[in-house]
């Protein structure tokens, strides 16, 4: 029995022995270790189906990084839009020490509500919000203010001025947080 192990009949053959690529025989570009087309047919169709999946490839790239800078923005933007409605809840702490100052009649009451509302528009100013300026006679400005009273002109005022400010207007620098509020002249 040991003699028919040793013997191999000859319909069968032994699997040939892989011999090891020497990579200088190797075409550049090509990896040895996948299978080779055997037709010039095969080959263009690999060469086509190749330079689709590098089309792919690019396409999906690009829109990838497309889609990381609109994130990168959006958060942008909605951290932007949180800060500026903190913001917006505040000013009216600011208006009340506004008024609180000018009805103020002791000079040490004065000195510390002034220095409440400056340490309010430091504060306000590390955020990069800034008072709109506004003063009164400057001309109507839509953009920056609002008119919630109007008053006929008077002699030597000229129509569609500011006539009283009612309350202050803030902004960052690419956006109105509170229109000033403002009496105009018709």
């Amino acid at each position: 029995m040991s003699d028919k192990k040793d013997k191999i009949p000859e319909n069968e053959s032994e699997p040939e022995e892989e011999l090891p690529i020497d990579e200088e025989q190797a075409e550049p570009g090509i990896d040895p270790t996948l299978p080779q087309p055997e037709t010039e047919d095969e080959l263009e169709k690999a060469k086509a189906l190749a330079e689709e999946y590098k089309r792919k490839w690019y396409a999906v790239s690009a829109e990838y990084d497309n889609y990381r800078k609109r994130n990168a923005q959006a958060v942008s933007r909605a951290y932007a839009d949180g800060a500026a409605e903190s913001v917006l809840k505040l000013l009216p702490v600011a208006d009340t020490f506004g008024y609180a100052l000018d009805s103020a009649s002791d000079e040490k009451t004065r000195a510390g509500i002034d220095k409440v509302i400056k340490s309010f528009k430091n504060i306000l100013a590390s955020m990069g919000v800034e008072e709109i300026p506004l003063s009164v006679g400057d001309e109507f400005d839509e953009s920056v203010a609002e008119a919630v009273m109007n008053f006929p002109c008077e002699e030597g005022e000229k129509p569609n001025t500011v006539k009283q400010i009612l309350k202050k207007g803030y902004r960052t620098k690419d956006k109105v947080i509170r229109f000033a509020q403002v009496s105009v002249t018709i």
